[in-house]
């Protein structure tokens, strides 16, 4: 079990930018794949954007490629998602996710996620 602690929401202008930090405890940091969701209210969670055990492979959903970074130190046990060009549409409660194996696979969902942080709210004013 890993337990994952979000940090680095808050209310921004359309255009700006944040950084959203996940600190893992627990399970080695290293051996799993790391991902962020998110959701917003009346809708589903959502993938955002995913990085292999390495930091070597990262996927993105198409609503933010280009405008998203997700990267991860290992040696400080922590996943970052950059967000840039926000949009009113990015608001949402941003949740951080460790995978079940070491390799995310294009097309997993929230189920082929293990442990979840409690999520951060972000919210883009228009």
């Amino acid at each position: 079990q890993v337990q994952l602690v979000e940090s680095g929401g808050g209310l921004v202008q359309a255009g700006g930018s944040l950084r959203l930090s996940c600190a893992a405890s627990g399970r080695t940091f290293s051996s799993y794949a790391m991902g962020w969701f998110r959701q917003a209210p009346g809708k589903e969670r959502e993938f955002v954007a995913a990085i292999n055990w390495t930091g070597s492979n990262t996927y993105y959903a198409s609503s933010v490629k280009g405008r998203f970074t997700i990267s991860r130190d290992n040696a400080k046990n922590t996943v970052y998602l950059q967000m840039n060009s926000l949009k009113p549409e990015d608001t949402a409660v941003y949740y951080c996710a460790a995978g079940r194996r070491p390799i995310y696979y294009s097309g997993d969902g929230p189920a082929d996620f293990g442990s979840w942080g409690q999520g951060t709210q972000v919210t883009v004013s228009s």
